[in-house]
Order: structure tokens, then sequence, then C-alpha cells
């Protein structure tokens, strides 16, 4: 038995000396007997165990009930002024909580507490002159002892503990207990929130660190915005992320919403002035709302925040553009963002902003060089493939001469015509090369009509085959063009729609004066009537506005053959 005790008097000591010097002065003046003393060392270890701060503070509190012997207890944290930002009961059933409804947001005794953070021991609670009353359906409550959590210089919250068990007063032994507990929450809190900043700044890091890599790896912009909302809300538990980006003037376009109730806010157009997102727009900082349902700040735009309440905005700026606003937010009940919060997420937009800018940057040096490359091909060949063929051609009209067979002449002319029409193709060419012009009426015809024979693979379910030919980039006006890329597509669609085909053969040729376009497939040739009839009259009717004619017939292959014809230029 004596070794036993030197045992557990060794540990006792050894757990004692990891403690804070001014804790061990508290421990100290507690004048209890061995078991008390047991528990109270026991209870404030444990709420030092803990990394992860709402099982920290969930701790202190069940501690302060065992060592006080109190029915109930609670643990308010204090956010700005005189509010409770969170508040954790303990003691009563899930049904007594439901049936007192919201939790306390610091008035009455527990805003006695905030305003003076001192120890506060009463026999009665009714008797203090701030006491309020307690709600309908609360428990009775007589007794209680509350005192102030500090972390630092800083008060963090209060512990309060009511209804001392067998109907006795808290006493001023309790009071020292509950204070030497209180110390140790504030050095396990402190704790808890050191290893929560670094866990998140690797999180950021590494958040930040697959938005860059996926700018790299070239994901287009909605997949990238997205990536920064999920990675945020995520890493901030909010329960609503949002993003805005500047849509003109003074107006922002939500790009990306998820989350509790985002089909309110995807796609809405709001002003600067009377948003949330404008307000943090306008201040060029990080901005925040303990209940952003009733925040002034909003005054415009559809009801679309009812059951939310903590949230936080910050502008993604690099130098002095503004790329977008993100938007965090909470539902009601759950705890304000705070400073720690905020920072973390203001440098994150930043850095996302910049990647993005960096990237776009990239992409605008590469398209430069992408242009200057065609420029360099397009002068290779002007000066050599143009001039050697048309040398090449200059020689075969001067053997005309000597050549006496009429065949071998006739060849060779045929020849030299076909050098005249390579020299064209090449000059068409290199039309297309040197055209800088950006979006869909930039776009050569030649690429046009490449990418809307692709677009019909998937409906298709095989490969058509393509044919070209004439100056097509540099003949053909813009309004034929229109034109003509929408016959093809109709034509292409009608075959994927009633055709039942296993081929299709598209040729598309400028020369002697018109664009000729010829579909043909094999497949089960055209119905007499129907819906795919009235199709083809309004392709003829295309034709007709500009001065040429479609026919339909049978395909050597035995399914339809549809040809598109129209002067390059009005009779």
């Amino acid at each position: 038995m004596g070794d036993n005790g030197t045992e557990r008097c060794g540990e006792e000591r050894r757990r004692l000396s990891t403690l804070p010097e001014d804790l061990h002065g508290r421990l100290d003046t507690v004048k209890r007997g061995p078991a008390e003393a047991a528990l109270l060392l026991e209870a404030v270890m444990s709420v030092g165990r803990g990394l992860y701060l709402p099982q920290v503070l969930r701790r202190i509190v069940e501690a302060a009930v065992v060592v006080v012997d109190a029915e109930y207890g609670a643990l308010g944290v204090v956010g700005e002024g005189t509010r409770l930002t969170q508040f954790l009961p303990v003691g009563m059933t899930q049904e007594q909580r439901e049936a007192i409804g919201p939790l306390p947001g610091g008035h009455g005794i527990l805003g006695e507490l905030i305003r003076h953070p001192q120890p506060l021991r009463l026999r009665e609670l009714s008797e203090h002159p701030s006491s309020h009353g307690v709600p309908p359906d609360h428990p009775p409550m007589h007794s209680f002892l509350g005192v102030p959590i500090r972390v630092r210089d800083e008060v963090f919250g209060n512990l309060y503990l009511t209804e001392k068990r067998g109907g006795r007063e808290f006493d001023a032994e309790d009071e020292i207990v509950l204070s030497a507990l209180a110390v140790a929450a504030g050095v396990a809190i402190e704790n808890a929130r050191v290893y929560a900043r670094t866990r998140d700044r690797q999180r950021w890091q590494e958040a930040n660190s697959e938005i860059v890599a996926a700018l790299l790896s070239g994901a287009d912009e909605p997949h990238v915005l997205q990536m920064i909302v999920d990675h945020s809300a995520c890493i901030l538990g909010a329960d609503l992320g949002v993003l805005a980006l500047p849509a003109g003037g003074t107006s922002l376009r939500v790009a990306v919403a998820s989350g509790v109730d985002a089909e309110m806010h995807r796609g809405l157009i709001l002003s600067r002035e009377g948003s949330f997102v404008g307000a943090a727009l306008n201040t060029g900082a990080a901005i925040t709302s303990v209940d952003v349902t009733h925040d002034p700040r909003i005054t415009e735009g559809p009801p679309r925040w009812m059951g939310l309440g903590p949230a936080v905005a910050v502008p993604m700026v690099t130098g002095e553009r503004t790329r977008g606003v993100l938007l965090l937010a909470r539902v009601q009940g759950r705890p304000a963002f705070t400073d720690s919060d905020t920072a973390p997420l203001l440098a994150f937009a930043g850095q996302a902003a910049l990647a993005m800018e960096l990237t776009e940057r990239r992409e605008s040096a590469e398209q430069i060089a992408l242009l200057e490359e065609r420029d360099r091909i397009a002068r290779d060949l002007h000066d050599l493939a143009i001039q050697r063929l048309f040398a090449t051609g200059m020689t075969l009209q001067s053997v005309v001469r000597l050549v006496e067979q009429p065949q071998a002449s006739e060849r060779l002319l045929r020849a030299v015509d076909d050098l005249d029409e390579t020299i064209k193709i090449i000059r068409s060419t290199i039309f297309g090369l040197r055209t800088r012009e950006s979006g869909r009426a930039g776009q050569g015809l030649r690429s046009r009509t490449v990418t809307t024979v692709e677009q019909a693979v998937r409906t298709l379910g095989f490969q058509p085959s393509l044919r070209m030919g004439g100056l097509i980039d540099t003949d053909v006006s813009a309004e034929i063009a229109e034109q003509m890329i929408a016959v093809l597509g109709e034509a292409l669609t009608n075959v994927a729609r009633h055709a039942r085909a296993t081929a299709v053969d598209i040729s598309l040729v400028v020369g002697k004066g018109a664009l000729n376009l010829v579909v043909s497939d094999n497949g089960v040739g055209m119905p007499e009537h129907g819906s795919s009839r009235s199709g083809l009259d309004n392709l003829a009717r295309r034709a007709e506005k500009l001065g040429g004619d479609m026919s339909v017939g049978a395909s050597a292959r035995g399914g339809t053959r549809l040809s598109w014809r129209v002067p390059l230029r009005p009779s």
C-alpha cells in the first residue's frame, strides 16, 4: 500500500510539473482532501488533452460541473461587445434545450459577467439586479457561480455554473477551484488555437497549390472559381460559398454559389451599392457580419439570406485590379467569423487572384508567340513556296512550245493550271494565318467548317469525310459563310435523325464565282413528307435569298445527296 501511495504521489508531482506557475499557485490554495484534489487535477489535465477547439470547450464545461458538484454548467464565448457568439450548455437534455428555444446572447446575469469579468457568486439568482428571470420551460435555477476565462490578456469567455447539488450554496472554495480550472482552460484554448492556426495554414497552402496547378494545367475559369469557393468553405466550415465577378459598370455577377440555398444566389446581378459583396468591394478589405440576414448594408436584391447568420466577404485584389469578391456564410446559431478566419481568407483570395492574373498574362504571351509563329510561316510560304511554284509554272509554260505531241502539251497546260490553283490556295492559307481577329466572326470559314463537322460526330456516331477546295477564307463573304455553316449543320442533323447512315461525304469548293456545298450519305434516302422535308425547304430558301439554288436527290451509294450552290457575288 505504501509503495502504491508513493507511486501515486510521484505521478501527481510529474503531472503538476507540466502546469503553468500561476495555476500551481491556485491549486495550492485549494484546501480539500486527497480525493477532491485528485479530481481537480484530473479535470485540469483533461482539458489540455484535446487540440480541436470545440472538443476542448466541451471538456472544460464537463470538468467544471464535476469539480464543483453543480447540476448545470455552460461556457459562453464572448464576441463583439457584450454578445455571446457561442454557448455550450451541459446538464440539460436535448428536449429541455429545444423547449427553451434560442440560446442566450449575453443579457441578464450572463451579460453582467461579460461587462465585469470578475468571479460572481450568488445564493439566489433572482435577487441580483441584473436578473431578468428565466425563460418558460427552463429548469429552476437558484445558486450561481461564474468566472471569466482569459487567454493571455484577452477575455475569451465565461464559465457559468448553477444549482449546487444537495441544495447547497457555492462557497469560496468552489470559486477558487473554478478559477483554477479557468486558468487551465485558458492554456488549453491557446494551445488549441495555435494548433488550429498551424493546421489551417497548411490547408490554405495546399488549397493555393491546387489552384495554381489547375491554372497551369489549362483548367477553365469556371472550374478554378469553383475550386476557390469549395476550398474556402471547407477550411472555414461555411455553409454557403459565393464568388461574384465584376459585370461592368457598378454591377457584380454571382458566377459561383454552392451550399445552403445556393440556387437563390447563383447568376444574380448585384449592385455595388446595397449588397454585401459590393460593400467588400467598396471597402477594399474583409468585412464581417454576425447576422447577415439583418445586415444594414444589404438594401437591394431579392430576399435570400433567411436562416443564415455569420458572414464574411473579402475582395480578390491584384495591384489596382479587383477580380472578384468571395463571400462565406454560416447558418444562424453557428460561431461568427473571427480575425483568425478572415486574415488567411483575405491572403488566400489575393493569392488566387494573383495566380489567375499570372496565368492570364502567360496565356497572352503564348498567344502573341503563336501569332508571331503564324506570321513567320506565312512569310516563308509567301517568300519561298509561292515563288518556287511560280517559277516552276513559268518553266512549264516555256516547255510547252517545245512539245510537239498535243497530248503532252495538254498535260503540261493542266499542270500549269494546277500550279496556279495551288498558289491561290496557299495565298488563302496565308491570309488565314495573318487574321488576328478573335471570336466566332474572326474564325476562317475552313476552321468553322471543320468545327461544325467535328461537333456532328457525337450525334452521327462516326467521322464524316471532308474535302475543301478553293479560296474559301478569302472569297466567301461573311453573310454567305454564316448561311453555309447553318446549312451544313442542318444537313448533318437531318442525316443523324433520319438517314440511318454509316458514312457521310462532305465537299466544300469555292471556284468559278460560286460556293458549292455537297453532303451525301449512304442511308435510307429522304421521305416524301415529314419534318425533314420542311427542314430542306428552309435550306432552299436560304440559297434563294443569296441568288442560288439547292437540289436533293439520290446519292451514288443509295442514300441522299444534297447540293447547295450560291454565287459569291450577287448577279
